[in-house]
Formats: structure tokens, C-alpha cells, sequence
């Protein structure tokens, strides 16, 4: 591992220069990059500044003892390696820090072979990890299947069937729960198919009102109701020699559903009003979260027109039903949203990655992509925490953080990106008395930074 490209970094905080000279001549070695202070409040700034992976922190300090440097630590970061070293061991002292998530507790004098093995210990599952998270983010590329991000059983069995079908099909449904990329199924298709160089047109039938069905999907000739005053073309035309998506195929009325039932057998669309008909070549994919054979049962959806569509017909899993495909979609979410807001944000904490794995994500990968979207734009830092996370999944296992603006807010428009920063600026300010080094921590940004942005905001 080339030493001018370590990819390990450790911050030793100790009042006592000598063991400082100590631990950055004994640990030195290629791939570990050493940052030493004799100063807690500083070392806490280069550790919220450099992100690193282990930290060395003596108990004993006169500004702030060593427990607090560790809970800070910990606060900021639960992933980084603290090892507390002192001169005045106890059992006590021993188990609390233990206890508050301290990695190592070692006496002075430490050893220097005791004190090299735990640190390239450490080092080494650093690298790990490292290494883990790299795979993940090329494993997020190679299981992309036309914008689907997964490696589940149930993911590679959906994308078998879409290959072997993709050629042959010119009807198909596709059912699921919301969110769980449906006219990513449907556009797949499209493009495996000898439809692929025409258009891909949606049609969102929930968001059609009744009376304009007819019109929207087939067209109409001047003439042909009240405020008709010119011929259109509808989407089965729009879309000839290509792919027409007919959305929450649920929401169609019955009178349009045996239209389409007719266009599907002939390929053979008469626009309202109109008395001739004209050829169309149209694939045609539908979809729906409902229960299509319910809906039968209760004379609200064709049967006849159900056994057309679902002639070859796809599920889309939910998210809870492929867990194993959650660090994935989390690294491909984090790309995109760091690309979009132009952020350097490495991934997620191991406290937020336990988080986001417990929850249930009723509203499936739709709901996992805005609430990386959210934790992104809210991120200060390069690492997504807990406290960046949505309040709808932090809540209940978060502690108190400044107010935060959703991401729906800001697309909204309800406040801007620098309204935001400025807001959030005010509060942690607030929360630590006017103090900037605390309001600093609880943003977990330097110092410097900190009155960077006091300045660009003209806060005083």
C-alpha cells in the first residue's frame, strides 16, 4: 500500500509530549497516516475535520478528561476505534469506558509491541471495512439490471424472466407493492424488445380523470364532444412501434377497460368520434399495486381483459422480502445524491446502517431513495449519521438534535439550501450558549469552518 495514499488515519490526544513522540515513532508505517495534539479541544476539531478510524486519547488530561473525549467520539462516530490509555488504571475507570464504547483500555507504560499489534489490528479491519465498502459500491454497478439495483434471489429471478420474455411478449402485467420500481420493470422490457428504438410512453391512469379517458388513450376527431375543436392523436398512436406503460391499470373505468380489451386483440384503435380505425403496433405493459382478482370478484375490473394482460405477468418484490439487497441500494442512493448536491459523502455509520435495517420501509425502495436523499442534503460531514436520517425513522432511537428541514421542504421550495445552513447555524448556537466551539461539535464541522460560516451568514 503506497504510503503518500494511506487510507488509515489515527488521532493521538495526549497531554504528555513524550508519549505523543512516543506513539507517532512506534506506530509509524506505510498506510497509516498519525495526527497528534496534547490539546482534547483541538483533537476533538481534527477528529470531526479527518474522520479517522482509531484514536488514541489518555485518560487523564487537565482541559477534559478522556471519558469525555470518548463520548464525544462516540456521539460523532460510533464506527471509530478509541483505545484509552492512563497511568492511573482502575477496574472502575476500566468498565466505564468499556461501557461507553471504548475499543481498548491499556496501561502506561504501554508496551511498544503491545501497542504496534493492537493498533495494526485495528488498522487492518479498518482496511477491511474499507475494503467491504468499495466491493459494495462496484457490486451497486455491476447488479444494476436497466436502473434495478439488487443481487436477492428474487431480484436475479426478475430479471431472468424479463430476458427470456422481453422478446416475445406484446402484453404483460406487473404487480407489487408502491415503491417497488414497477415501470423500472416495465421499461426493462421495453428496451430488451424488438420495440426498443420507439417510444416509451406513460400513461398514469389514476391521474386521468373518467370523462377524458377515452380521448387521452385513443384520440378524438374535431367535433367529437363539447370543446373538441381540432383532431388529437391519443397514446396507443403516439406510441405505434413502440411501448405504451399504462400505469395503476386498477383506476380504469370499465367502459375504457373493453376498449382496450379490443385494441389488444386487433391492434386496431377508432379515435372518439371517428367511424374508421387505424392499425397500431403497440407492446403494451400495465401495472397496479391493487388486487386485480378482487377487484373481479367485485365486477370492478374485466376478468377477460385481466387474463389478456397477465398472459405473462411480473411481481415486484418488496423491500422488507429483500433485505439483503439494503446495503446496496444504499450505496447506489448515496452516489447519486452526493453527484446531485455535489457533496463528498463516503457512506452511512454503522449506527445508521442498523437503523435503516431495522425499519420495516412500508413504502419500499421509493421510501429508502428520498430518505437517502434527505440524509444527504442534511449531512455536514462525509459520513451519514443517525441525526441526518428522516424524523420519521430517527425518532425513537435518536437524542435530541437541532430542527431539520425535509427534503420534500427544500424541493418545495419552502426554504433554500443556505436558508437551511443558516437556520441550522442559529440553532446549534442556541442549544450551546453562544458557545462556537460546542455549537462547532454539535455540528461536528471545525472550528474554522464554524466561524466560516458565521461570517458568510453575518451571525454574530
Amino acid at each position: 500500500m503506497p504510503a503518500t495514499e494511506p487510507s488509515v488515519k489515527l488521532v493521538a490526544i495526549d497531554d504528555t509530549p513524550q508519549s505523543l513522540e512516543l506513539i507517532a515513532t512506534a506506530l509509524e508505517q506505510p498506510g497509516l497516516k498519525i495526527f497528534t495534539t496534547s490539546d482534547p479541544e483541538e483533537g476533538l476539531d481534527i477528529v470531526f475535520e479527518q474522520h479517522p478510524q482509531i484514536v488514541i486519547v489518555d485518560l487523564m488530561m487537565p482541559k477534559m478528561g478522556g471519558i469525555e473525549v470518548l463520548e464525544r467520539i462516540v456521539d460523532f462516530d460510533p464506527a471509530i476505534e478509541v483505545v484509552l490509555i492512563t497511568a492511573h488504571y482502575s477496574s472502575e475507570s476500566a468498565v466505564e469506558a468499556i461501557q461507553k464504547g471504548a475499543s481498548d483500555y491499556l496501561n502506561k507504560p504501554v508496551p511498544i509491541a503491545v501497542l504496534r499489534s493492537k493498533i495494526e489490528k485495528l488498522a487492518e479491519d479498518a482496511r477491511r471495512r474499507q475494503r467491504a465498502l468499495q466491493i459494495d459500491s462496484e457490486l451497486a454497478e455491476s447488479t444494476k439490471f436497466h436502473g434495478m439495483v439488487g443481487r436477492s434471489p428474487l431480484m436475479w429471478d426478475l430479471y431472468a424472466r424479463i430476458k427470456r420474455v422481453a422478446r416475445h411478449y406484446r402484453s404483460a402485467l406487473i404487480t407489487g407493492p408502491t415503491g417497488t420500481g414497477k415501470e423500472l420493470v416495465a421499461k426493462a422490457l421495453h428496451e430488451l424488445s424488438p420495440a426498443s428504438s420507439g417510444r416509451f410512453v406513460v400513461c398514469n391512469c389514476s391521474a386521468l380523470v373518467e370523462t377524458l379517458f377515452e380521448s387521452e388513450l385513443f384520440g378524438h376527431v374535431r367535433g367529437a364532444f363539447t370543446g373538441a375543436t381540432q383532431d388529437k392523436m391519443g397514446l396507443f398512436e403516439f406510441a405505434h412501434g413502440g411501448t405504451l406503460f399504462l400505469d395503476e391499470i386498477g383506476d380504469m373505468p370499465l367502459g375504457t377497460q373493453s376498449k382496450l380489451l379490443r385494441i389488444l386483440q386487433n391492434q386496431e384503435v377508432q379515435r372518439v368520434g371517428s367511424l374508421t380505425s387505424r392499425v397500431v403496433d403497440v407492446r403494451v405493459v400495465a401495472a397496479t399495486n391493487r388486487d386485480l382478482k378482487q377487484m373481479i370478484g367485485d365486477k370492478t375490473f374485466r376478468d377477460d381483459l385481466y387474463y389478456r394482460l397477465a398472459m405473462v405477468e411480473f411481481c415486484t418484490p418488496g423491500l422488507a422480502e429483500r433485505k439483503e439487497d439494503l446495503p446496496l441500494l444504499e450505496r447506489h442512493f448515496i452516489r447519486k445524491f452526493a453527484a446531485e448536491f455535489q457533496k463528498d459523502i463516503a457512506g452511512l455509520s454503522h449506527r445508521a446502517q442498523i437503523l435503516l435495517a431495522r425499519y420495516a420501509w412500508p413504502g419500499n425502495v421509493r421510501e429508502l431513495e428520498n430518505a437517502i436523499g434527505n440524509a444527504c442534503m442534511m449531512a455536514f460531514g462525509d459520513t451519514i449519521d443517525v441525526q441526518d436520517l428522516p424524523e420519521s425513522l430517527r425518532a425513537p432511537h435518536a437524542p435530541d438534535t437541532p430542527p431539520e428541514l425535509t427534503l420534500a421542504a427544500v424541493a418545495h421550495g419552502e426554504m433554500s439550501l443556505d436558508g437551511r445552513e443558516r437556520q441550522s447555524l442559529i440553532d446549534a448556537l442556541d442549544r450551546s450558549g453562544g458557545n462556537q466551539s460546542q455549537a462547532a461539535r454539535l455540528l461536528r464541522i471545525t472550528r474554522d469552518r464554524m466561524r466560516y460560516k458565521m461570517a458568510k451568514y453575518d451571525l454574530k
